[in-house]
C-alpha cells in the first residue's frame, strides 16, 4: 500500500503558493530518448525545514525521493546548479563567450571552448545514455536512475514555481529546464574528474602533425621531466580537495561503541560545494549528511547505525598508453603489427557573438588522444608517436548506488559489502564508524588494472620513470597484452576487483589525511598493493603526521565522546609549528645584526620576528597572533630549501610519524625566507603579530566573518586555504577548505548523536537568511546538533513544514 505524503509529515503540512512562474525555455532539438524528456508523472515530496535552513525531505519513492531534493536544492543553490548544467551541456561558450574562464569544478578545461568541446564530445558519443542503459550492477539501478528522474522534476519545479532572486543569475537566459540525462551527465562528469575530466585542454587541443612536426626527429618529452610533472600533478598537497577522517573503535570510547569525524576540504564555492539534508523512504532508506551540489544521494552522512565519510585518495584513476604509429597517416596506429584507424569526432560548439567552432577529437581503442596533462605535461603527437588516455571511470556511473548502499547499510560490514557490489566511487577512501563499535578504513576506487607486474612488462621508456615516481603508468599502446587485464571479482573489464584494494577493519582508530592506505593505523600498517594504489614506506604529509598523533593519542586516553571529536576539530594545532618554530625564533635572534637579505638581495630587519616566533602559540585559532607570519615563513622556507635539506634528522620508514625532524636552521635558504616573510606581511601593511582572525576571513553581509585553520603544510586538521593577494594589500577571502563536517557516535538509544557543521552555510544566495548562519557557528567553533529522529525534528523551534508537487 502506498503511504501519502501528507500522513508521512506526521504534522501539518503548509502547501507552497506558486509564486509567478519562470517561461520555460525549452531545450535545443528534439528529445532524443526518455532520459530527455521532462517528467510528467506527478511527483511530489515533504520537506520538514529545521534550524539553518536544513531540509528533512520525506518521499514514497526514490522518484518522489529526487523530486524533492532537486526542489531543495534548486531553492539553495539555483545559480551555481544551473551553471554546471550549463557545462555539461556544452553551452557555456554560447551563454559565456568562448575565452571566458571555465567551471573549474567539473574539469580542469582552462577555457569554455575547451570544456564545451569536451562535453559536447561526450553528449555526441552517446557514452552517458550508454551507462544508463547498461543494467545493475555494471550500469546504475533502477532505484538510482528514478532518483535522478526525480531530480530533475523537481529542479523544474522549483524554477517554474519560483521567481529567481539571486543576483547570480537573475533573469539569465541559460538558468533553464534540465533532463535526467543532464542530472547523470553532471554525475558522469564528477566521476571523470580524476581521469578525462583532468585532461580536457589535452583532449580538445589534440591535432594531428602535420609539416616539420610529422617528422620523426620531432621532440618527445624528456622522462625526467615528465616524472617530475607527473609527481606535481598527483601530489596531494597541491590539490583543490582533500579531508581528513577518522573513525574509532568500541575499544576506545567511553560506551563501547564507534565515534566518526569527517573533515572534507573541498572548494567553498562553486560547483563541489556540499548541501547538506536528510533523505527518508520510511522503512527503505533514512540517511543524511552532506552531498555534493547537484547528487541527488548523500556523499557523506550517516544513518541510525553507522556513519561515513570520505578522504581524496592516492590512487591513480588514469594511465596512458603509448602508440606508434604508421609513419603514412598519423591517425593510424598499430597493434600487434595490425592498423587501426582512429575514430575521428567532429564537434560544434556555438559561441556567443561569433561563429561555431567545429573541432575533431581523436579516439582509439584505449580512449582519446591527448597531447598534455597540464601545461606542465605535453605528450606531443608526431608521425611516429602518440598518446592515448585510459580512464576506467569514464564507463562508471554507479556512485549514487554505492551511496544508496550506504545510506541502507546496518554496519561496517554493509559498507563494504556495497563497495564490493557496486564498485562506483572513483577518486576516494571510505572512513566508517558503526553502533556497534566497529571501524572501517578502505581505499575502494575505480582505477585502471595497473599491476606492478605489468608496468615491469610493458612500461615504455617514459613509463619506467612515471611509474615508479608517480604511479602513472605508460604502457605500451602496439602489444594487446599490455591492456589493464581483469579482475574476476571486477564488475567491469580492466579495473581492480574488490579482494585488491587495501582495507582495515576493526582498528582502534582509523585515520586518513590524503596520504596512501600504508599508516590508516601506524600500529597496523597496510602493505602489500600495487604502485598505483599509492606508495608504501615513503614520508608522509605534515598533516598526517599531526593528524596521526592526535588522533593515536585520544586512542590511547580512551573514554571518547563526540565532545572529543568536536574539539579535535577545532584544536587548531600547528604540527610544522610544534617542530620548527622555537628553532626557527632561536636561529632568528642569532642573525647577526638581527638582518637578512631577502630573495632580492635587500636587508631585512627581521629582530621583531624573533619574538613573535617564540610568543606564536603555536595555533590558527582566530585569536591566534603569530600564525599569519609562521605561516608565510613556512611557505617561503619549503619553497626555497630543498627537502633533503629542511632537516637534520631524516625520514625513516621506521618512525614514520616523527620522522623527518630538526630544522635545520643553516640551510642557506632559512634566512632568506624569513626575510621573505617579514617583507611580505610590512608591504602590505600587516603587523608581525596580526591577530590572525583580521586577515583570514569570508565577507558575509558586508561584513568580514574571521575563520580560523590553516593551510595544507602546515599540517593543521582543519584545513583553510586564504588567498594571499599582494597587489590587493595582502589576503583575499577564504576559497577551499573545511566543509560538510561531522561528528557521529551513538548513545543506545535509537537516535545517532551528531553534530554537523557545513562551514559556508547552506545558501549561495546573499539574500537568504542562510547565507552565513553556519559560517558564523564555524568561525565561533560552535555546532549543528543534528535532528534525524522524528521527534527531533518535530521539536526544532524553525520547523516550517512544505508539500512540494508537480503541476
Amino acid at each position: 500500500m502506498r503511504i501519502r505524503p501528507r500522513r508521512l509529515a506526521a504534522v501539518a503540512v503548509a502547501l507552497l503558493t506558486a509564486a509567478t512562474a519562470l517561461p520555460a525555455a525549452a531545450a535545443d532539438g528534439p528529445a532524443r530518448d526518455r532520459h530527455e524528456r521532462p517528467s510528467h508523472g506527478g511527483l511530489s515530496a515533504v520537506i520538514r525545514y529545521t534550524e539553518y535552513g536544513i531540509p528533512h525531505i520525506v518521499a514514497e519513492d526514490y522518484a518522489d525521493l529526487g523530486f524533492g531534493t532537486g526542489w531543495a536544492q534548486a531553492a539553495d543553490q539555483v545559480c551555481v546548479l544551473a551553471d554546471g548544467f550549463v557545462t555539461v551541456r556544452g553551452e557555456r561558450s554560447r551563454f559565456f563567450g568562448a575565452d571566458g574562464t571555465s567551471d573549474l569544478s567539473l574539469s580542469s578545461a582552462g577555457t569554455n571552448l575547451s570544456s564545451d568541446l569536451y562535453f559536447r564530445g561526450v553528449r555526441r558519443a552517446g557514452t552517458v545514455e550508454r551507462l544508463l542503459a547498461q543494467p545493475a550492477p555494471r550500469g546504475p539501478s533502477r532505484d538510482a536512475k528514478e532518483l535522478m528522474r526525480g531530480f530533475a522534476a523537481g529542479y523544474n519545479a522549483w524554477l517554474e514555481q519560483n521567481r529567481v532572486t539571486d543576483p547570480a543569475c537573475r533573469g539569465a537566459a541559460w538558468v533553464r529546464p534540465v533532463t535526467a540525462l543532464d542530472v547523470a551527465a553532471r554525475g558522469f562528469a564528477l566521476s571523470v574528474l580524476g581521469g578525462q575530466g583532468r585532461a580536457v585542454d589535452g583532449i580538445t587541443a589534440a591535432r594531428p602533425p602535420a609539416g616539420a612536426s610529422r617528422e620523426p626527429s620531432a621532440t618527445q618529452p624528456a622522462p625526467e621531466a615528465v616524472a617530475r610533472a607527473a609527481r606535481e600533478l598527483f601530489a596531494a598537497d597541491g590539490a583543490d580537495m582533500g579531508s581528513n577522517a577518522v573513525a574509532f573503535s568500541g575499544r576506545t570510547t567511553a560506551n563501547g561503541r564507534g565515534l566518526l569525524l569527517g573533515n572534507p576540504h573541498y572548494p567553498w564555492h562553486g560547483g563541489r560545494r556540499f548541501w547538506q539534508s536528510q533523505q527518508t523512504i520510511p522503512g527503505r532508506l533514512n540517511m543524511a549528511g552532506g552531498s555534493l551540489l547537484g547528487s541527488a544521494t548523500v556523499s557523506i552522512g550517516h544513518n541510525a547505525h553507522v556513519a561515513w565519510s570520505h578522504t581524496v585518495a592516492t590512487g591513480v584513476t588514469l594511465n596512458l598508453h603509448q602508440l606508434k604509429l604508421d609513419p603514412a597517416d598519423p591517425t593510424v596506429y598499430l597493434v600487434d603489427g595490425r592498423r587501426e584507424r582512429m575514430t575521428a569526432r567532429s564537434v560544434t560548439v556555438p559561441v556567443r557573438d561569433g561563429a561555431p567552432v567545429t573541432r575533431t577529437q581523436w579516439w582509439t581503442r584505449y580512449g582519446p588522444v591527448v597531447t598534455s596533462l597540464g601545461a606542465s605535461m605535453p605528450l606531443p603527437w608526431t608521425s611516429t608517436t602518440a598518446y592515448a588516455l585510459n580512464d576506467p571511470n569514464a564507463a562508471n556511473l554507479r556512485a549514487s548506488d554505492t551511496a544508496l548502499g550506504f545510506g541502507r547499510a546496518r554496519s561496517t560490514d554493509d559498507v563494504l559489502d556495497s563497495l564490493r557490489r557496486t564498485q562506483g566511487l572513483p577518486w576516494v577512501n571510505t572512513v566508517a564508524a558503526d553502533a556497534r563499535g566497529h571501524t572501517l578504513f578502505t581505499q575502494s576506487q575505480v582505477l585502471p588494472r595497473i599491476t606492478d607486474e605489468l608496468a615491469a612488462r610493458c612500461s615504455t621508456a617514459l613509463g619506467e620513470v612515471t611509474y615508479p615516481s608517480s604511479g602513472l603508468a605508460v604502457l605500451d599502446g602496439s602489444r594487446a597484452a599490455c591492456a589493464p587485464g581483469r579482475d574476476r571479482d571486477a564488475v567491469q573489464p580492466g579495473i581492480f576487483g574488490p579482494s585488491r584494494m587495501p582495507t582495515l577493519t576493526d582498528a582502534p582508530y582509523a585515520e586518513n589525511s590524503n596520504d596512501s592506505a600504508w599508516l590508516a593505523n601506524a600500529d597496523r600498517p597496510l602493505t602489500g598493493y600495487e604502485r598505483v594504489f599509492g606508495t608504501v614506506g615513503t614520508q608522509r604529509s605534515m598533516r598526517t603526521r599531526g593528524a596521526i598523533e592526535d588522533v593515536a593519542a585520544m586512542a590511547g586516553r580512551g573514554g571518547l565522546t563526540v565532545a572529543d571529536l568536536e574539539r579535535q576539530q577545532f584544536a587548531d594545532r600547528v604540527p610544522a609549528g610544534d617542530l620548527v618554530a622555537d628553532d626557527a625564533a632561536r636561529a632568528c635572534a642569532a642573525l647577526p645584526g638581527g638582518t637578512a637579505a631577502d630573495s632580492a638581495g635587500r636587508p631585512v630587519d627581521v629582530r621583531a620576528a624573533c619574538g613573535v616566533l617564540a610568543d606564536w602559540d603555536r595555533t590558527v585559532d582566530v585569536d591566534s597572533r603569530g600564525a599569519l607570519l609562521f605561516d608565510r615563513f613556512w611557505r617561503a622556507l619549503t619553497k626555497a630549501v630543498p627537502a633533503g635539506q629542511l632537516w637534520k634528522v631524516p625520514f625513516s620508514p621506521a618512525d614514520p610519524v616523527a620522522t623527518p625532524n630538526t630544522l635545520n636552521t643553516g640551510a642557506p635558504g632559512f634566512a632568506t625566507a624569513l626575510a621573505d616573510a617579514v617583507g611580505e606581511l610590512r608591504a602590505a601593511g600587516i603587523a608581525l603579530d596580526a591577530r590572525l582572525g583580521d586577515h583570514q576571513f569570508v565577507v558575509r553581509g558586508g561584513a568580514r566573518v574571521p575563520v580560523g585553520g590553516g593551510t595544507e603544510s602546515l599540517g593543521v586538521w582543519n584545513k583553510i586555504e586564504p588567498v594571499w593577494d599582494p597587489a590587493g594589500g595582502g589576503y583575499t577571502e577564504v576559497t577551499t577548505g573545511s566543509s560538510y563536517i561531522q561528528a557521529v557516535g551513538w548513545d543506545g538509544s535509537r537516535c545517532p548523536v551528531a553534530r554537523t557543521l557545513l562551514a559556508y552555510s547552506q545558501s549561495s544566495d546573499p539574500a537568504s537568511p542562510h547565507h552565513a548562519d553556519q559560517t558564523r557557528l564555524f568561525s565561533g567553533e560552535r555546532w549543528v546538533t543534528s535532528r534525524f529522529c522524528e521527534r527531533d525534528i518535530r521539536s526544532s523551534p524553525d520547523l516550517r513544514v512544505v508539500r512540494v508537487r508537480e503541476r
